[in-house]
């Protein structure tokens, strides 16, 4: 049996060399874990959209074995329904599309803002620290009402529990800070309530310990995923001049292009397990009652029977249904707001900063392969 593969190979932004050799096969991961290994586009749909694989599970990380748990209380990601529907349907009106267009000004603000902290940085620049996570990191404290002066507790903690080389105490114990840090802002909200999502929440009939697992979640997903997609966006369309004058060319420029990276880089791949709960035929083949499931996203975003050329960056290429914020009832919740975060955030930092370059040749970039999202931990760049 076959590891599954992890080595990108030549080219950074494509998925793993052999991903989609086959569009399901048994694979074994480096914790010795099997699992079935789904690479094709409606394939992925049909796993992503079918509770009978269920999501609770934990680990799949290295040494973190798979197993069905009983899962943290709040942690919506990792239920079923009725619990998931439950936890969700309290949050799903609050990203809508409508709800995140009353944030552009706000998070347009803070784009210019940090634009002015680059340009007043050293150079060579880290983007990264100075531009890409800043933002998401910003929005998602304002949104959930969480001190963005005290971001220091939840980052190198939600760094910790995405980082694939972790030991299971390692992780409980980044788990364990991240959990107390918020139990304890929380019991400062009841308290002396504020404003912000958590506040709102207060009056849901939610326990403590159910507002801890949905802020942890939140608050990880809301600025991680969205700092690697523009640092790693960035990164990429500066290796294609001619797709970057399209994204700094207007907003609806920007918004086109944003599904396509979304698309071709896919940050989010492998770490969605899923684990059947009865006997399930899929594309021909039985997979048992208690046998685990991941999905790669990347190698379904460029399954040629998505579109022409999946392998071809095209940011003007009218929108593909792809799977980048997964699919079904555990469909990305927040993907309206990491959208609209991207498509003010690249015409902005292309348009101020025209001469824009890396600092460093592509192949000294240091990309995440040790993360669960991919992307860069550094991005040193000039202008």
């Amino acid at each position: 049996m076959r590891a599954i593969p992890t080595d990108r190979g030549a080219c950074p932004f494509d998925p793993p060399a052999g991903m989609a050799d086959e569009p399901l096969s048994k694979v074994r991961l480096s914790n010795g874990d099997q699992v079935w290994l789904v690479t094709r586009h409606d394939l992925v749909r049909q796993v992503l959209g079918d509770t009978r694989f269920s999501s609770e599970i934990d680990g799949g990380f290295l040494d973190v074995p798979l197993h069905a748990v009983q899962p943290q209380l709040g942690m919506f990601i990792q239920m079923d329904p009725p619990e998931h529907t439950r936890l969700r349907r309290l949050l799903t009106g609050r990203f809508t599309v409508q709800r995140m267009q009353r944030l552009r000004p706000r998070i347009e603000q803070i784009v210019t803002e940090r634009l002015d902290a680059l340009e007043r940085a050293p150079r060579p620049a880290d983007l990264v620290a100075e531009f890409a996570l800043p933002i998401p990191s910003l929005v998602i404290c304002e949104l959930l009402g969480v001190p963005y002066a005290e971001r220091a507790s939840f980052q190198e903690a939600g760094t910790k529990l995405l980082t694939l080389t972790g030991t299971q105490e390692e992780l409980e114990e980044a788990m364990m800070r991240l959990g107390g840090y918020l139990a304890e802002l929380i019991a400062r909200k009841r308290a002396e309530p504020g404003e912000g999502l958590l506040d709102d929440l207060l009056e849901s009939g939610l326990s403590d310990e159910e507002l801890v697992g949905i802020a942890i979640l939140l608050l990880i997903a809301g600025h991680e995923t969205t700092a690697n997609m523009i640092s790693l966006g960035t990164l990429l369309l500066l290796q294609h001049p001619d797709q970057l004058a399209f994204v700094r060319q207007s907003p609806e420029a920007a918004k086109t292009a944003v599904d396509e990276l979304l698309r071709y880089l896919s940050i989010v791949d492998v770490g969605m397990f899923r684990r059947a709960s009865t006997d399930l035929e899929l594309d021909g083949q039985i997979i048992r009652e208690g046998e685990f499931v991941t999905c790669s996203l990347a190698a379904a975003n460029r399954d040629p029977a998505l579109l022409d050329r999946p392998e071809v960056l095209e940011v003007s290429r009218p929108k593909a249904p792809h799977v980048a914020f997964g699919f079904g009832p555990h469909q990305c919740l927040g993907q309206n707001l990491a959208r609209l975060e991207m498509e003010i955030a690249y015409p902005a930092l292309f348009r101020r900063l025209p001469g824009l370059r890396l600092a460093v040749p592509l192949e000294k970039v240091p990309f995440k392969s040790d993360m669960a999202i991919y992307g860069v931990h550094r991005l040193e760049v000039e202008w």
